[in-house]
């Protein structure tokens, strides 16, 4: 049986954000854990954090606002998680 286009409208970004989005909280941990940065390119998040603002731009630009930019803002709120424990031991590794 085929599934009606509006139930896999998105699937397929859904699943490529829910992919990405399995590793970030394995990153997170690991920096809030470990407490240090070894490993980790800012640069590389700075890079990922701009692409999901793209595809969320590209959403509103197209209205093509719908459930899949829920995915898009989870990705970029763990993104920005990350970025939070990187900077964290930023500085106390200054301390």
């Amino acid at each position: 049986m085929i599934l009606p286009m509006v139930m896999i409208y998105g699937l397929f970004e859904i699943l490529m954000l829910l992919c990405f989005a399995t590793a970030w909280p394995f990153s997170i941990y690991k920096l809030y854990k470990s407490g240090s940065n070894q490993g980790k390119s800012i640069v590389f998040s700075y890079v990922v954090l701009l692409g999901y603002v793209f595809g969320m731009t590209n959403k509103v630009i197209n209205n093509d606002v719908n459930y899949v930019l829920a995915f898009y803002i989870l990705d970029f709120v763990l993104v920005s998680l990350d970025m939070v424990m990187y900077y964290r031991n930023v500085r106390r590794q200054k301390e």
